[in-house]
């Protein structure tokens, strides 16, 4: 255990929830993106949309527990949860939080998540070497980066050939009607699968450095009013948007109909559901722009900016080592006081 005054801790937590609010900023292209680019609701209501969303994933968690598996990856099962100190903690959202504002402030769609968990390995092998580092939790996360935008792509691809299927004797007129309808609805799902799982990964941070520092014993368990600050803080952030970004999802890599859109969310909310249940942080920005991919090459593969799309990869694979080297720096710097 760690000794960390009062007034310390708060002002970490509150660090963290920054990082939180942040998270929900530089995302919200992930949850409205497609409805923008389609025209289906002005950014205003979008984002409104996405960040009530956001917030009413913590009533889901409430229903199913088991959704709440990412808190646990995130707090436990990335870095040896005893060796995690105060030190540790502000490295890692430090290193995160600089990561996200650097490409943010460029419009480029890095994840959040990943910024986090390269953040927290930084930090934790600046503290106690590489042997802190469980190799499970780590490895999973790794895997999903690849996993999660790919099958975001394919899943989109068969929604929108399935859907083409069922709907190919109705009138272009009514089929536009009903993909209007069905992409407002998916939109919302996935808004509601972006709070459920980005939220979750400060929760873990918080809840983690309560329990090291005594505040919290006993098994780990994210306390209600952790969630619920979260939920707050990252729907709060999603309502600032982030416009630069939501220009790159939305219009840059391809243009979207309301039956890709449609698809495009549908296919992502899946992914992050199913993600949340296996207890998986995988990165959003990751799982939509796949959808977005695979629904635009469902159409003709030359609809896609395959440019732009190289740069967006490029930037997913330099934001775990550019932030864990970030949060390492942070890390160093907490020991000269």
């Amino acid at each position: 255990m760690y000794e960390l005054s009062l007034p310390l801790l708060i002002g970490l937590i509150a660090v963290a929830l920054a990082f939180d609010f942040l998270n929900g900023l530089h995302d919200a292209a992930n949850s409205i993106a497609t409805v923008v680019a389609t025209r289906l609701l002005k950014p205003v209501h979008a984002v409104g949309m996405a960040a009530f969303c956001n917030f009413a994933a913590y009533f889901l968690t409430i229903t199913f527990p088991s959704l709440h598996k990412v808190a646990d990856t995130i707090g436990q099962g990335l870095i040896e949860k005893n060796l995690i100190t105060p030190g540790v903690v502000f490295g890692a959202l430090a290193g995160a939080m600089v990561w996200n504002v650097v490409t943010w402030l460029k419009g480029i769609p890095s994840s959040s998540s990943h910024a986090l968990v390269g953040g927290m390995i930084g930090a934790g092998v600046a503290h106690a070497g590489i042997g802190t580092i469980k190799w499970v939790g780590l490895n999973k996360t790794l895997i999903a980066i690849v996993l999660s935008p790919t099958l975001g792509m394919i899943l989109a691809m068969l929604i929108m050939l399935a859907t083409s299927w069922a709907l190919h004797r109705v009138s272009a007129h009514r089929a536009e009607k009903t993909f209007r309808n069905l992409h407002l609805c998916s939109s919302a799902a996935y808004s509601l699968s972006h709070g459920l799982n980005d939220a979750q990964k400060t929760m873990g941070i918080i809840t983690v450095l309560l329990y090291s520092t005594g505040y919290l014993h006993g098994t780990f368990a994210v306390p209600h009013w952790v969630a619920i600050a979260c939920y707050v803080a990252i729907a709060m952030g999603t309502m600032t948007g982030g416009w630069k970004i939501i220009e790159t999802m939305g219009s840059r890599i391809t243009k979207l109909s309301q039956h890709q859109g449609f698809s495009a969310s549908l296919s992502g909310s899946i992914i992050l559901f199913s993600a949340s249940w296996l207890g998986i942080p995988v990165s959003t920005t990751h799982t939509i722009t796949g959808a977005v991919i695979g629904a635009g090459t469902a159409r003709r593969a030359s609809a896609v900016r395959w440019g732009v799309a190289g740069n967006v990869v490029i930037a997913w694979i330099i934001t775990i080592p550019a932030s864990a080297a970030v949060g390492a720096l942070f890390y160093s710097l907490t020991l000269l006081f």
